[in-house]
């Protein structure tokens, strides 16, 4: 009499194990989409809230003006040295690179305008957003995932005051008054980084450089450049005050909200300046002024 063994009977096959693999996949993913569908929503939520609020507030004189400039010389105070750090890279590199390239096309003149387009509509942007979305958003997610395993956010709910009134409005206007001046900072280092290398090393003489680069850079691309760091400073500090209010599970999950913040600003400035700039591309073609 033969006997059968019954682990064998019970192993699964190799088809089903395929299935269930694909099924838990598919799981996850729609789990995963899903979530990130909802946590979207939220920050569109908190921000349409934002700026109800700021109108509501401004028309009944109850903005919270002082904790404006206190987060505002916060924010300053730890963007302003690394901002001069980050932008001379960008000054030299764009000047090098591009000044060989052009070197080699016998049009050495140019380098101003190479220089002057990359750095203002480019480089001073995606710093600045990179910038506030590092130190800026990890503060504000930090300080205000803090508050929340506190308690001190349903305390004020409970209190009768509205935690976006009081805390998300004057961080997010802080950030739109820090960020065209972060911007400014980095073009004016940039530029004056690019100016050194070209007139130094490359040999470029001064007069040209400022002839081609008031040719090609005109007063748009200044403000186009101001424009897409407040729109980087409103996104970084949305996303940030979403993730600090929504902090849970003790100072572990304060520590993954700021790193989710971080991550989430640095995500979102990379893909929306790739959409404007097809769109500026498009519909504001580079011009001799």
């Amino acid at each position: 009499m033969s006997t059968v063994n019954p682990a064998h009977e019970a192993r699964p096959t190799p088809i089903a194990t395929s299935e269930s693999a694909s099924r838990i996949v598919r799981e996850n993913f729609a789990s995963t989409l899903t979530s990130a569908l909802r946590t979207f929503g939220r920050v569109v939520d908190l921000a349409q809230e934002t700026i109800r609020g700021t109108v509501t507030d401004v028309l009944a004189r109850r903005f919270q003006g002082r904790e404006m400039l206190r987060q505002a010389w916060y924010l300053i105070t730890v963007t302003a040295i690394p901002a001069i750090l980050m932008a001379v890279p960008f000054g030299v590199v764009v000047s090098v690179q591009v000044g060989n390239l052009i070197h080699q096309l016998g049009a050495d003149s140019m380098i101003g305008a190479a220089g002057g387009l990359g750095v203002i509509q480019q480089g001073a942007p995606i710093a600045t957003g990179l910038l506030l979305g590092g130190a800026g958003a990890s503060a504000i997610a930090s300080d205000l995932g803090a508050r929340t395993i506190r308690e001190e956010i349903d305390a004020l709910r409970t209190m009768g005051i509205n935690p976006v009134h009081r805390l998300v409005i004057p961080r997010v206007w802080a950030m739109m008054l820090v960020a065209p001046l972060v911007n400014i900072l980095i073009v004016f280092v940039g530029i004056i980084a690019g100016y050194a290398v070209a007139i130094g090393p490359q040999g470029v003489t001064p007069g040209s450089y400022w002839a081609t680069f008031g040719s090609f850079t005109v007063v748009a691309d200044v403000w186009l450049s101001l424009m897409k760091a407040m729109l980087f400073g409103f996104i970084v500090v949305i996303i940030a005050c979403q993730r600090g209010l929504e902090a849970k599970g003790g100072p572990r999950g304060v520590a993954d909200g700021v790193n989710a913040a971080v991550v989430l600003s640095v995500a979102a400035i990379i893909v929306v300046n790739m959409v404007i700039t097809q769109v500026v591309t498009m519909f504001l073609p580079v011009r001799v002024a």
